[in-house]
């Protein structure tokens, strides 16, 4: 994999049990806070046009705000319908109290 690491929040920015929107370039990326972990996905729901941290964050499942649907923010993967197309996800390193994103 090939990409770039680039700094995209402050990790006191993503708060446990949170989801908050960042944009690097022309995408728009969601992390998410999760077991004391960072997780970065797309933001917008392969299934409708929604943004997907104006959702619900139960554990490692994130709700879309417009239709339910839910996935796996640690690997993208849909986990109730009526989603069922996997949402991009974001290698995640935290230095210096940073979070930064592989971007490709």
């Amino acid at each position: 994999m090939s990409g770039e690491w680039q700094r995209v929040a402050a990790r006191t920015d993503v708060r446990e049990g949170d989801a908050i929107a960042v944009t690097v370039g022309e995408q728009e990326i969601a992390l998410y806070g999760v077991d004391g972990e960072v997780y970065a996905t797309a933001n917008i729901c392969t299934h409708g046009h929604a943004r997907l941290c104006e959702g619900y964050l139960e554990g490692n499942e994130i709700e879309c705000p417009l239709h339910q649907g839910r996935f796996d923010v640690t690997n993208g993967q849909p986990t109730l319908e009526p989603v069922t197309e996997s949402i991009k996800t974001f290698p995640v390193k935290i230095e210096d109290g940073q979070v930064l994103l592989l971007i490709e």
